[in-house]
């Protein structure tokens, strides 16, 4: 983290380590565990999940976000608007900025203890997808989500923005696909490949063993060896004309679904 110990209190410059530091990231330049944060919302989800912000830049240095980080041990710097503005990645900064330090979950742990559904993202280009699965993920009860293969990085600015902070409550992990595939196989995870206008309906589904739904890029879908290695095909049922839904909507369909299946089926007797 060199040049994060700058114990200048007012940064004006754009130049300012600290800046460029925020801008290397925001271009996928750091280092593997860093990651940058934009905005109150998402720099305060993060302190309550425990993720620790290293460093602060922040137009009003007092504010309530700043003194909570200060208070977690970040090093928080005032800085002006024009040196906000060049290190936030956003088109309308939002008056705080800050770096901290996270990893993705072990694909073991995740899988291992997984008893529902873990969404897999497989070749998913667009980071605000990714955030949005994750925020889904965690708000309809998935156990896991995995950015497969060539998934934009959930690391990233763009995808940590879409999940609101999700990111930090949900076991999150990066594998290659067949890693994903053969870990699947030794925990007896089903895997279930979602597909448009074949497999079977989304209404119905079981979902009552641990299950991996693989969910593909927003263009070309899953692969076709995929398609063949499922346990099973899914689609969800859609008007005539519309032949596909985004990635980020579906996953969300298919959680809704498997939780409202899950509430209809009638508790064992005793």
């Amino acid at each position: 983290m060199t040049g994060l110990t700058d114990a200048t209190r007012n940064i004006t410059s754009r130049r300012h380590p600290l800046v460029q530091r925020c801008r290397q990231l925001a271009a996928g330049r750091g280092a593997a565990d860093e990651i940058l944060l934009d905005g109150e919302h998402l720099v305060d989800e993060a302190i309550a999940a425990g993720v620790r912000v290293r460093a602060v830049l922040a137009r009003h240095p007092d504010g309530a976000s700043a003194s909570r980080a200060r208070n977690a041990g970040a090093e928080v710097h005032g800085a002006s608007a024009d040196a906000i503005a060049a290190a936030s990645p956003v088109r309308s900064a939002t008056g705080i900025v800050a770096i901290g330090t996270w990893r993705p979950a072990d694909l073991d742990v995740a899988l291992t203890a997984s008893r529902g559904i873990t969404l897999a993202l497989v070749d998913v280009q667009d980071p605000g997808n990714v955030g949005s699965v994750i925020r889904s993920a965690d708000a309809l009860g998935a156990e896991a989500v995995v950015a497969a293969g060539a998934t934009a990085d959930p690391a990233g600015w763009k995808a940590l923005r879409g999940a609101m902070g999700s990111t930090f409550r949900v076991p999150v992990c990066r594998a290659p696909l067949d890693a994903l595939i053969d870990h699947a196989g030794r925990v007896n995870a089903r895997l279930v490949a979602t597909t448009i206008g074949a497999g079977d309906r989304l209404e119905g589904a079981r979902f009552d063993q641990p299950t991996v739904v693989l969910l593909g890029n927003e263009g070309t879908g899953l692969p076709d060896r995929l398609l063949r290695l499922a346990h099973s095909l899914l689609q969800v049922p859609m008007r005539p004309g519309v032949n596909s839904l985004n990635v980020a909507v579906t996953a969300a369909l298919i959680l809704y679904e498997a939780g409202r299946a899950r509430r209809a089926r009638p508790e064992p007797s005793r």
